[in-house]
Parts: C-alpha cells; structure tokens; sequence
C-alpha cells in the first residue's frame, strides 16, 4: 500500500472513529472552545512579565507592580482550572466512546459464526475488546484534540512573537528546521516499533490464553520447558520492540533539549547584543525566554502525540476489520419457532467445513416427533457435524434441512434455537454459582424453577450436598465439580429451557461411574416426550432409540432398528459387538 494510500486510509479511520462522538457532541465542542481559549491565554503571560519588568520595575511603580502581579496569577488559576476542565473533558470523552464501542465489539463477537471462532485467537479477540480499545482511548486524550490545542498554541505564541519583536522572533527560530527533521525522525522510528509492539502484544495474549486454559495437557506431556520457551522468545520480540521505542525516545528528548539550549543562546546572544545599543528591553528579553519554553514545549510532545494517534488508528482498523465482518450469524428468517411438533428432516444435506472438502455427502433421514434417533460411527464420521448444521452453527451448501415441514433459514434463527437443546460431551460452565451456570443468569428464572427442574432430573440431593448448595461457586469452567456433575448441571440447564428437541452429544462418554446411574436416569427423563437425537457411546442409549444411523465418511451406512440392524450383522453390528467387549465406542 502506498504513503498516499495510507495516508488517505488513515483520514478515513479518524473520520468514522470521531463518528462515536456524536453522542457527546456537547463535551467535544466544549474540548474545541476551551482548546482555543487556552492557545489565545498562552502568550499573555509573557506579555504580562514584559510590562512587568518594562514599564512598572523600571519605573518603580509598586501599586501597578502589584496589580498586574494580581492578574497574573489570577490568570494563572484560570488557565490551570480551563486546563483540568479541557484534560477532564477530553478523558471523559474518549472514555465515553470506548465504552461504546467495546460495547458494540463485544455485541459484535456475541453475535459471530462458529466458523469464524475456528480461525480466530481467543487471544486476538480480548486483545481488540480490551488492548485496542485503550489505543483508541489515546486518540481522544493524547491524540487529535490535545494536536489541536498544541497547534493552536504554538500559533497563538509564534504571532505573539512576531508582534513582540520580528527579528528576534526569526533569529530564535533559526533551529526550527532542525527539530523537524528531529521531529520526523522520531515520529517515523516510533511509529515502526509500536507497530511491532501491538503486533506482539496480540501473540502474546494469544499464546497465554491458549496454555493457560491448556495446562493440563502441557504438565500432562512434560511440556513446560518447550512452552516456555516458545514463550520466551514471543516475549523477546516485545521486549526489543519497545526496546526501539525507548532508544528513539532516549535520543529524541536530549536533542529536542539541545536545540531549545541553542535558541535560548541565540537569544541571549542577539538580544545583549541590541540591549546594549538600548534597542531591545529586558521585558522582551525575559518574555522571550517564556515564550520559547511555550513554543518547545509542544513541539516536543508533537511527535509522541502523532505516534500515539497512529496506534489509536491502527488499532481502530483492526477494530474496524472485525466490526466489518461479514462472518455474523445470518439471520434472514421470519418465520417464528411457536408450537414447534419437533419433526426433523434432512433432504440430501451437503455439508463442508473447508471448500471441496465434503463432511457430509447427500444425507437424508426423518425423524418424527417425539422420537429418539441415534447416530454412531468412527471418529470423523460427521456425526457431531450433523447437530451443527441443524441449530445452524455452520450453514450447508445445499439440500434442505426441515423443522415442522418448514426450512430452518425461514426460521427465525435465535426464536429457533430457543427451542433445541444441546447438551456436549465437553460442558463448558461459567465462573459463578449452579444457579447462574442453569438459568444463564436469566433474571426471569427463579431459584424455585431451578430446584424444580433438579427435583425431576433426580440431582436435588446432589446439589445440596455441596457447601451453599445452589450458590456453589463452580469457579471457571467447573473445575471444582467432577465430569459426572458438570454433565448433570447441563441436564438441568436444557430441561429448564424446555426444548422441542433435544441433542445429546456423547454426554454419556468420560462420567465416573458414581454419577453414570444419575447420568442415565436424568437422560431418560429429559428425552420423554421430546424428539431426540443422540451421538451416544453407551449401549443402554443406543438400544433404546427408535431410529440408528451408522455413518461412514459422511455418508449413511446402515440404517434402522437395533434389532434390525443386529440381524443384518453388517457395520452397526460389528460395533456394538465391540461396545459389548470394551463398554466403549
């Protein structure tokens, strides 16, 4: 991409980034007028001590002398209050916004495909919600607006110079093209290595989230050693990233100071010269002094602030990238999931994670309602595949899909999903109590729904037995709690929200055999009177479905009754046989 490319990018970035503000276009009119207020209060101060020292001091006028010291400092205390007020306002601002726009991320993330979670970084999506969002932060507090009132200032004092005495203005000025190019080095340097430094930012979030929810298997396997080193050297690269940075700010600073020294000693030079020959006073002397401290002192933030913007931009362009992605749930449908009967079809369903690569080849299959359909098979068969495509986590590329006749993309997709219940082999719960994790701190449930729902499955007594009983804090992912137990929560979870149709995948699978007959009992009671599919490992589930798929490399191998297909003693027998010897599929 060219200068010029992104230069223009970069404009348009800013633009839809000031477009938050527009909820708080009070506070960003009051930051412009107070930002200009301040550039015009700047040079009086120096004026101030120049009539001082030229008209009051050497005149010896003592009751002006203390009049005017008055209205310095009175003017002292409105510039630091306008000052706090502007800082105050600017922070409050882009606060706002932050708020807003991590809000509309999050929502945003909330609302993605499955498909697009299996090629996204947890670690790269809470580096946008949390890192990014404090870059665009910086565009509003130390960026766009605080470079306004840094240019306005150094105006405001340049005209009052030039007013003050232009030939003393251009001779102090003489080292202006100096810190430009000083200036410009350091922006470009600075701008380079944060670029690295967000980059490795996002890795580095990306490579702890990752082995932190993977502990287990790294001290599993001896790991740590090699994870840690892989650890290391993405942890190297950040350091040397922000190493360049500190280098460039380490040289930048003592040059900037050098060629304020070489102003003021031009100054001083030149106006003893003239104060000699009375053609210069003291008063304008000082008063230059003031003013070159004022005219530095931006010019010395200019850069940072301008590398502070481009990281905002940066990261608003990443933010930007994803609030642009067109991978969201589509959710076209009108038609609303009521009174769902529960009768499921698959008319020729072709179905592929990656292009050209079928998981699913023409599979068909009716299941009506209220009826049990149990699916076996080999890993990779495309079993677990079949449950996605059916709540539409991942979309087909072509057949039909029925519920009731009707094709799920008629259906509105969250009023049908309200009406499927999943419970999965791997139950993920969140940090906070049983409560929460059944209801999904749904505020209309109540802890008597809760209890009722546990009273039907047969897991109140379990429940209760564990310290503040419903308040148990299952801490994250459930650790605290065994496979067993977990699994039975989920239970309670799915017959709380009372779905038409059930799936089960293998949630039988990887139970310790103290929680297997609660297990069994509550899924007998959750699939009564529902249609039900099941991806099963357990011979008892298997053998009391109504319907049996054998699936073999997306396609339907076998199909039929467990007596029926027993008698056929083709692939569905060949292993059950094997679930009679090792109680494992």
């Amino acid at each position: 991409m060219s200068d010029k490319a992104k230069k223009t990018f970069s404009l348009v970035t800013l633009r839809r980034i000031f477009t938050y503000t527009n909820a708080y276009r009070r506070t960003f009119y009051t930051a412009m007028l107070l930002s200009i207020v301040l550039a015009l209060i700047a040079p009086l101060r120096p004026y101030l001590i120049q009539q001082s020292v030229d008209v009051y001091i050497k005149n010896h006028l003592l009751e002006g002398l203390i009049t005017i010291t008055a209205i310095q400092l009175g003017l002292l205390l409105l510039e630091t209050f306008l000052r706090f007020i502007f800082s105050y306002r600017i922070n409050w601002m882009g606060q706002s916004v932050v708020n807003d726009l991590r809000q509309q991320v999050f929502r945003k993330i909330l609302f993605q495909n499955v498909a697009f979670y299996d090629k996204t970084a947890v670690g790269t999506l809470t580096t946008r919600s949390i890192n990014d969002m404090e870059s665009v932060n910086d565009v509003f507090s130390e960026g766009i607006i605080s470079i306004i009132a840094d240019v306005l200032t150094i105006v405001a004092v340049i005209i009052a110079m030039l007013a003050t005495d232009w030939v003393l203005t251009l001779i102090c000025l003489t080292t202006l093209p100096a810190i430009i190019l000083a200036t410009y080095w350091f922006k470009e340097n600075v701008n380079k290595s944060f670029q690295r430094v967000r980059t490795a930012v996002a890795n580095l979030n990306a490579f702890a989230q990752e082995h932190i929810s993977g502990m287990s298997i790294v001290q599993s396997f001896a790991a740590e050693s090699r994870e840690s080193n892989k650890f290391d050297e993405i942890n190297k690269e950040h350091r040397n990233a922000n190493i360049k940075s500190i280098l460039a700010y380490s040289v930048f600073f003592p040059i900037v100071e050098i060629i304020l020294a070489v102003s003021l000693g031009l100054l001083v030079w030149w106006g003893a010269k003239r104060m000699i020959v009375y053609d210069v006073t003291p008063g304008v002397i000082i008063a230059f002094v003031m003013y070159l401290n004022l005219l530095f002192r931006p010019l010395r933030m200019m850069a940072d602030k301008f590398n502070v913007l481009q990281m905002g931009m940066i990261a608003a362009e990443r933010i930007f990238i994803l609030l642009d992605s067109k991978e969201s749930i589509q959710n076209d449908g009108i038609v609303l999931a009521i009174n769902l009967k529960g009768v499921v079809q698959f008319q020729n369903v072709v179905f592929s994670y990656k292009p050209d690569v079928p998981v699913l080849r023409g599979i068909s299959f009716d299941i009506p309602a209220g009826k049990t359909l149990a699916f076996v098979g080999h890993t990779g068969a495309g079993k677990t595949s079949i449950i996605s495509i059916l709540n539409r986590l991942y979309e087909i590329q072509s057949g039909h899909i029925l519920i009731d006749g009707q094709d799920i993309h008629n259906y509105d997709v969250y009023s049908l999903r309200k009406h499927i219940g999943i419970v999965l082999q791997d139950i993920f719960l969140f940090s906070g109590t049983i409560y929460d994790n059944i209801t999904l701190r749904n505020t209309d449930i109540s802890l008597d729904k809760v209890k009722e729902a546990c009273i039907i499955l047969g897991i109140h007594d379990f429940i209760m037995r564990l310290p503040d009983n419903y308040y148990f804090n299952v801490m994250e992912r459930g650790n605290t709690l065994s496979q067993g137990q977990r699994q039975l929560i989920s239970f309670a979870r799915a017959l709380l929200y009372n779905p038409t149709i059930l799936i089960l995948d293998e949630a039988t699978s990887s139970i310790d055999s103290e929680s297997e007959l609660l297990v069994q009992k509550a899924i007998e009671t959750l699939i009564k009177g529902r249609t039900a599919i099941v991806i099963a490992h357990r011979l008892s589930t298997i053998r009391k479905a109504d319907q049996i798929i054998v699936l073999d490399k997306g396609e339907i191998q076998e199909q039929g009754t467990h007596q029926e297909l027993m008698q056929q003693e083709g692939a569905y027998h060949q292993l059950y046989t094997a679930v009679e010897k090792q109680e494992i599929i």
